[in-house]
């Protein structure tokens, strides 16, 4: 069944289900959530003792080495944590849909919770919450923020392809990136290398393609799981618009896409509207309405 025959049927069901289901249904949501995000920062708070640095750098690929000396200051203390905020659309079936997401990351131990909010139809939202957390992989998607329509429960590939595009993302938390906090580093030449991350029994690998700037431009993989295919395709990530924020240049503009044998098939593009460093305040996690 597509996604827009779904979004037909949970209108009808969201209207049996009446008000007062989807009001509970919402807050056992949010409440959810909010859990989770709460659990991901909780396992990030030991004291920066504790916590990877910037430096042992020397070993590094040539690129890998330029990037860092590119995008991190050297006064800056090495975030740990960060909460994004992202506006962009996300491709349902032949219609690019507006989107709003809140995203928080760690470094050690790696992990996200990233809570979006689509307009997938008139007067239906959903609510997407894609997560690698404590080891896992796991993705749900509730319209009207109470009906589910989709869920991705943690598994061998699940959980591969949840580190996969935490270790794709981390342009956005360059030290998530540092051999410090667990990745690993091949030179391919002078403008490409391979990052490998371990987590437990977890491992994801991921080429990453630098600019003449030495910014990340893109990202590779030559098998990521597609779980609307059941199949592995290959896959790619594109960064653009880096800013300084904080101490940290990031790229403010990403698209992701999969490489089909008919070209290339893009199915997310966004545009980081702010971004924080090792919030504190763990109370104000900024969930977006769904």
């Amino acid at each position: 069944m597509t996604l827009r025959k779904r979004l037909g049927l949970v209108t009808v069901g969201g209207l049996l289900l009446g008000a007062a289901g989807l009001v509970v249904g919402r807050v056992r949501t949010e409440r959810s959530t909010r859990r989770r995000v709460e659990d991901l920062l909780a396992a990030a708070e030991r004291p920066a003792a504790e916590h990877g640095s910037v430096g042992g750098l020397t070993d590094l690929p040539s690129p890998v080495r330029r990037y860092f000396d590119a995008v991190l200051a050297p006064e800056q203390a090495p975030p740990r944590t960060a909460r994004l905020h992202q506006h962009g659309s996300f491709l349902l079936g032949d219609e690019w849909r507006p989107m709003t997401a809140t995203q928080h990351v760690t470094v050690d131990p790696p992990g996200f919770v990233w809570d979006a909010s689509i307009h997938a139809a008139p007067l239906v939202r959903v609510r997407v919450v894609d997560a690698y957390e404590g080891g896992e992989g796991s993705l749900r998607a509730l319209a009207l923020g109470a009906v589910p329509v989709a869920s991705a429960p943690s598994n061998p590939e699940m959980d591969r392809g949840e580190l996969l595009r935490y270790l794709a993302e981390g342009p956005w938390l360059p030290t998530a990136l540092l051999p410090s906090n667990g990745v690993a580093w091949e030179s391919i030449d002078e403008r490409r290398a391979k990052a490998t991350i371990v987590d437990g029994s977890t491992a994801a690998s991921l080429v990453f393609h630098f600019d003449e700037a030495d910014l990340i431009e893109r990202v590779t993989a030559e098998r990521r799981y597609r779980q609307e295919d059941d199949d592995f395709l290959p896959w790619t990530g594109h960064f653009g618009e880096y800013e300084w924020h904080d101490g940290v240049r990031i790229p403010t503009e990403a698209r992701v896409e999969w490489e089909t044998p008919s070209g290339p098939s893009p199915y997310w593009r966004a545009r980081v509207t702010a971004v924080e460093y090792d919030v504190a305040d763990r109370s104000r996690h900024g969930v977006p309405d769904a």
